[in-house]
């Protein structure tokens, strides 16, 4: 089992930065894939940002290239998003969530992660 807590979300203009964090316990981060994903209101929840836990490979949605950051810190089993340049579509309940490593099944999809956190919500304002 593995225990996701999210933290870093709130209110900032457009243009501004936040930075989420996800802590991790049950399982050593770098021994597990994880992602972020979001979910705004009336849509389905939508792959951001995952790292991969075997070669630390990274992977963007094309709508936060060169915006947003994942990273992790293994010592604390944290993962962390820095989203910079933010953008009122932005906006929505960002999710992290965990799996075992897995190059069969597709990093970008919701329903092949077995682990969530609790969500934490980020608006942006126009």
């Amino acid at each position: 089992q593995v225990q996701l807590v999210e933290s870093g979300g709130g209110l900032v203009q457009t243009g501004g930065s936040l930075r989420l964090s996800c802590a991790a316990s049950g399982r050593a981060g770098n021994t597990i894939d994880r992602g972020w994903f979001r979910q705004a209101p009336g849509k389905e929840r939508e792959f951001v940002a995952a790292v991969r836990s075997i070669g630390d490979s990274t992977y963007y949605a094309d709508s936060v290239k060169g915006r947003f950051t994942i990273s992790r810190d293994n010592a604390k089993n944290t993962l962390y998003l820095q989203m910079n340049n933010l953008k009122p579509e932005d906006t929505a309940v960002y999710y992290c969530a965990a799996r075992p490593p897995s190059y069969s099944r597709s990093i970008y999809s919701p329903k092949e992660y077995e682990y969530w956190g609790q969500g934490t919500q980020v608006t942006v304002s126009s």
